[in-house]
């Protein structure tokens, strides 16, 4: 798929198209067990896979989308639900694509990572958008409202859709996207909650230091509480660095006990 967007004439416009194609196709899929299971039935060749999923959708989508479809579907997948979170993955990497092209994937990130922290804040909207027995409409349109001129499109288009088919959480879904964003511009993540807030220099002059100690790009993704006292904590992978007052005074009080 990335070759078939980064050889258009008009990456933005088929990227996006694409995305949002295989969240048609998904939200079929997902309407359709019979489809669902003959479209990852490994008794089938290859090619009979492509060929039934070509044949469902096309004039129905692009000819891009189409395929991108048929070379999902002629790979092997253990169990249709695979195949299923495959599309979806698909179509979140095209709309990033897309604001890639747009010179606007770094803004998408950070954007992602924003609303991400305004859900940790806001339990009560994250409980609505969590509600299962919630329909997927109305939860789309309260987020559509929270988001409505404040992000790119293809921010919003991403976390709509991200609500509408939850991995885990709305908070930890959208935290991942931002990842995925990182990813792209090929940069690893580095979570960072400080006492106060950081401004452009200090975010930069950290990830440069940061990109020393672990030998890669970094990206920041930072958030302020002031219950730190001072300093800050940094959590890159599995990996933490608590360099916070409130953190050296505890450590202080573990070693006098």
């Amino acid at each position: 798929m990335d070759e078939l967007i980064a050889g258009a004439v008009d990456k933005v416009a088929v990227a996006t198209t694409v995305g949002t194609d295989l969240f048609v196709v998904v939200d079929r899929l997902d309407a359709e067990r019979s489809l669902r299971i003959a479209v990852a039935d490994v008794s089938y060749e290859p090619q009979q896979r492509a060929g039934i999923i070509g044949q469902v959708f096309e004039g129905k989508v692009s000819e891009s989308s189409i395929a991108v479809l048929e070379e999902a579907a002629s790979k092997k997948w253990s169990t249709p639900r695979e195949f299923r979170t495959g599309l979806v993955s698909l179509g979140r990497r095209a709309l990033l694509r897309a604001a890639e092209a747009q010179g606007q994937l770094e803004q998408v990130e950070e954007e992602l990572f924003r609303l991400s922290r305004i859900l940790d804040r806001e339990p009560q909207l994250t409980q609505l958008l969590s509600d299962g027995a919630t329909e997927t409409n109305q939860k789309r349109g309260l987020l559509a409202n929270v988001l409505y001129g404040k992000v790119t499109m293809i921010t919003e288009a991403l976390a709509l859709q991200v609500i509408g088919r939850p991995e885990h959480n709305p908070i930890d879904d959208i935290a991942n996207l931002a990842e995925r964003a990182a990813q792209l511009r090929d940069r690893t993540v580095a979570r960072v909650v400080s006492a106060v807030e950081l401004n452009e220099g200090q975010q930069a002059a950290l990830a440069e230091k940061l990109g020393q100690i672990y030998g890669r790009e970094m990206s920041i993704h930072s958030e302020v509480d002031p219950s730190l006292l001072g300093g800050m904590i940094i959590r890159s992978g599995h990996e933490v660095i608590d360099g916070s007052t409130q953190g050296k005074l505890a450590r202080m009080r573990s070693t006098l006990a």
